[in-house]
């Protein structure tokens, strides 16, 4: 893959080096001639008005042969060295993806002196690692990651790229997929194979989360998709690896190629209080049915007593009943506990988005045709002012909640 500049029509105008964020564009001889710094974000394609530069070298993807990409792939995000979470659980739903397709499941981290245990990522039934480890890759500045993702996915092809749906992931993947020209679905929350067809369907709540929508990347690839954290399971195919090295392969980078003009400044603490729901195994939601906040009190003695936290609906939220750190649902945290306790929500489908693959879900709402009981694995028709505050006395007595 390479970006060329056509030296008959090009006029040597420098209206695209002016837009070039990469310093990847010097005129000379009154020509554009573009450097290695280039990242191809394209940014100078739109602007030429003599469509003069274009990207070439990716012919498979015009004619739509796609026989050279093979593989399930998987982006591991990296936190103070370490592998976040989403990462494996991307590996344990890659390889579901893999077996289903019969090919090779792998996957790429980047970052600056990663751990030294990486190699449990192999526990979760990946075939092949890549690494690329360097101090540029210290912070987290999505220009530079892109440009690497992106020559490690045109070098090895794989023809389905996941990633997750975080804060870095959501800047990252999208700058990927437009410098590989290829379809993204963000923000998935279920994938699987169409086992005719052979192609990964997309699934993600779409119309404000009103509906639940199936896309497909027909016409390129490779088929890219980010998923929301705490989605899919995380699950271990084995405990012992044996030996692993020959399984990992480091990619080595000239740092020079990788300049950015983006500077990290400052990281400040978010000022909100300091929680994180999808760390517990139980959580106690509230929604609008609590009437007002300090009805959150009742949740929150539950929630004490089975070791577990606080949650809420968007209703509850927006009412200012309690803080956002604590909002599940599609605009909130996704969560995957092994008990959700649903106290007067009704379940919108939004709500649902953020704790569907909840182990267990306990319902309580008077209304016996709310939404939520289609879900639940046990529901229970009351007021919860009255259900609760009897649950809370018989876990009291040492009874099982279940």
């Amino acid at each position: 893959m390479e970006i060329k500049v056509d030296s008959k029509s090009c006029t040597g105008c420098g209206i695209c080096r002016g837009v070039c964020m990469y310093d990847a564009i010097e005129i000379i001889d009154g020509m554009a001639v573009i450097n290695e710094s280039c990242v191809y974000c394209g940014a100078c394609i739109d602007v030429c008005k003599f469509n003069s530069i274009e990207i070439v070298g990716m012919e498979e993807l015009k004619e739509r042969d796609f026989s050279d990409y093979s593989g399930v792939c998987v982006y591991l995000e990296t936190n103070n060295r370490k592998i976040i979470d989403v990462g494996y659980e991307l590996i344990s739903t890659g390889r579901i993806l893999a077996d289903k397709l019969n090919v090779s499941l792998s996957a790429v981290a980047i970052g600056s002196e990663l751990e030294n245990d990486i190699g449990e990522v192999f526990k979760y039934g990946l075939d092949k690692l890549y690494i690329i480890d360097n101090p540029v890759f210290s912070v987290n500045l999505d220009d530079i990651f892109s440009k690497a993702l992106a020559q490690v996915i045109d070098k090895y092809k794989p023809e389905i790229f996941l990633a997750g749906a975080t804060m870095f992931g959501r800047t990252l993947i999208p700058k990927v997929a437009a410098i590989l020209k290829t379809g993204l679905t963000a923000d998935c929350t279920g994938l699987s194979i169409d086992e005719e067809k052979k192609i990964l369907l997309q699934t993600r709540p779409t119309f404000g989360g009103n509906i639940l929508a199936t896309i497909i990347t027909k016409n390129s690839r490779p088929q890219m998709a980010t998923v929301r954290p705490h989605v899919m399971e995380k699950k271990k195919i084995k405990e012992e690896i044996g030996d692993f090295g020959e399984r990992i392969e480091y990619i080595k980078i000239d740092q020079s190629k990788f300049k950015t003009k983006y500077k990290l400044v400052d990281i400040e603490k978010e000022l909100e209080e300091n929680i994180n729901i999808t760390d517990y195994d139980v959580i106690v939601s509230g929604g609008r049915g609590l009437g007002s906040g300090d009805k959150f009190s009742l949740l929150k003695e539950l929630a004490d007593i089975l070791g577990g936290v606080v949650g809420a609906s968007r209703a509850a939220v927006d009412s200012n009943w309690i803080s956002y750190p604590h909002q599940v649902g599609q605009t909130g945290k996704t969560v995957n506990p092994k008990v959700y306790i649903a106290c007067g929500i009704s379940g919108a489908i939004q709500h649902l988005a953020g704790m569907l693959t909840s182990d267990i879900i306990i319902a309580i709402n008077k209304d016996p045709d709310a939404p939520i009981f289609n879900i639940a694995n046990y529901g229970i028709v009351g007021d919860l002012f009255e259900v609760i505050p009897k649950m809370i006395k018989k876990i009291k007595g040492g009874k099982s909640l279940i």
